[in-house]
């Protein structure tokens, strides 16, 4: 661990005396462009596709049954409208933080600083968890290294990281994303072999009626399908995260629509196929019950370290998490600063072409976090988690609300212009509204996530009171 460290800081050190003829340390200079194709389709990827499909997938099964297929599938299709909403503007006007910025240009500068410092919040307490989740999961292999140890190597590690350069974070979240992507392809591959020539199941083969033998196909109705919704839409957070990149994409113009169309396909076949494999061989009211459905998997072939295979897997789903969470955070920190909706500080860039000060910012808090999740009981974690959900419908309603406030800006010329647009406009917008209110009704009529529509409005009202604290709506 200290010679990882090591490493990174002589990578950093280097990369600052190269740029520094370029840039003046501590100038407002505009941010690198050092993300590639491969690297914003694989961040947007590895955000989307987490620690909740290997080890959370059961608890939503449990809910729908086999019908959770159906959920996936129409929570994605509604992903797809809200990301070519986000796409729209993206390659208009390619900026970074890109649907804070829309919010303010659109919809004015309370929209965008609410949502601004909404998104800012929403990574930071979801990388609080997964900070806490690495060392959890590295006490498997060393169970008397106390968890905090862990969990702070890792925050320092991905801080460095995120300060060495764009290029550096992306070149991190590419392969931590590819790790997850092949565990996922090898797990659906090894499942349709064991589905269709019993591989593992001495030659017999076990077809697919798992998936409507046991209660049949939705065991629990229609009340299955809705009360899965919110789990399912919570899974896709992550896949905005292609506008927070554009300010820094090469080209922007070709790389965002093609990283937002292969993306969601790519997206529903893993979490679709992943699933449609694990409620085939196993009966669906069983999952859950002997580990993580994925485990299970690999044992049924005949892999014995599967455990620590998935626990490897499932470690580098937290690091590119809570790594996408810092680069996030500090491009929204910068964003908002640039608005003169935060301090000035954090729009500084260091030479590396980043903004160092946002993002060292973050990290601080996250290091709160890091105490917090060790002393505080786990209720905490379930009002965390109901912000990050609460957060993302805002997000997505937000990017819905600001593309149809800018297709009204725009003459019917510049309209046929447009090189990349929303889908069924706009009906397909108001669509997507009307589905995420039923997100937002459905968190409020269940128990269990009732507490996001308690927490997430109060979360709101204190940035409008901060807003016309701070004057800002004068500025």
């Amino acid at each position: 661990m200290h010679q990882a460290l090591r490493c990174v800081k002589v990578l950093y050190n280097k990369n600052i005396i190269r740029k520094r003829s370029d840039t003046t340390l501590g100038g407002n200079q505009q941010l690198q462009r050092g993300l590639e194709q491969r690297h914003i389709t694989l961040m947007s990827l590895g955000a989307a596709i987490g620690v909740g499909l290997f080890l959370g997938s059961a608890t939503a099964i449990r809910l729908a049954g086999p019908a959770i297929l159906i959920s996936y599938i129409i929570g994605g299709l509604v992903i797809l409208i809200i990301m070519r909403a986000l796409g729209e503007m993206a390659v208009h006007n390619p900026v970074s933080g890109s649907f804070s910025r829309y919010a303010q240009d659109y919809l004015g500068p309370l929209a965008g600083y609410i949502t601004g410092w909404n998104y800012w919040f929403l990574w930071v307490v979801t990388c609080m968890a997964e900070i806490t989740a690495v060392g959890v999961y590295m006490q498997m292999w060393y169970p008397d290294t106390p968890a905090w140890i862990w969990a702070l190597s890792a925050l320092v590690i991905m801080t460095l990281v995120n300060l060495i350069a764009v290029k550096a974070y992306g070149e991190f979240e590419f392969w931590f994303a590819l790790i997850k992507i092949i565990a996922i392809v090898a797990m659906i591959f090894v499942g349709f072999g064991v589905i269709i020539f019993g591989i593992g199941n001495n030659g017999i083969a076990v077809g697919i009626s798992n998936l409507w033998s046991n209660g049949g196909f939705a065991p629990n109705g229609v009340t299955g399908i809705l009360m899965s919704l919110q789990m399912v839409m919570f899974a896709y957070l992550g896949v905005e995260m292609i506008g927070v990149t554009a300010g820094e994409a090469k080209n922007p113009k070709t790389v965002i629509p093609r990283a937002i169309d292969t993306v969601f396909w790519r997206i529903l076949i893993f979490y679709v196929g992943a699933l449609f494999v694990i409620m085939s061989i196993y009966p669906w009211n069983e999952i859950g019950q002997n580990g993580s459905p994925f485990v299970l998997m690999f044992e049924k072939i005949g892999i014995g370290p599967a455990a620590g295979i998935i626990n490897f897997v499932v470690l580098t789903a937290a690091l590119s998490s809570c790594n996408s969470g810092i680069f996030s955070t500090g491009r929204m920190l910068f964003n908002l600063a640039e608005q003169k909706q935060a301090s000035p500080n954090f729009k500084r860039i260091n030479g590396a072409g980043v903004p160092a000060r946002a993002i060292l910012f973050s990290a601080v808090l996250l290091l709160v976090g890091v105490l917090l999740n060790y002393l505080v009981p786990e209720k905490v974690f379930i009002w965390v988690t109901s912000i990050s959900t609460f957060g993302a419908v805002w997000t997505w309603g937000i990017i819905l609300l600001s593309q149809l406030k800018f297709r009204k800006t725009l003459s019917k010329g510049q309209v046929s212009k447009l090189s990349y647009k929303a889908l069924f406009y706009p009906f397909g917008s108001y669509l997507a509204l009307a589905f995420l209110l039923l997100v937002l009704g459905l968190m409020a009529y269940f128990p269990d996530t009732r507490i996001a529509l308690i927490v997430g409005p109060i979360w709101i009202i204190f940035l409008v009171f901060m807003y016309f604290n701070k004057g800002l709506h004068k500025k």
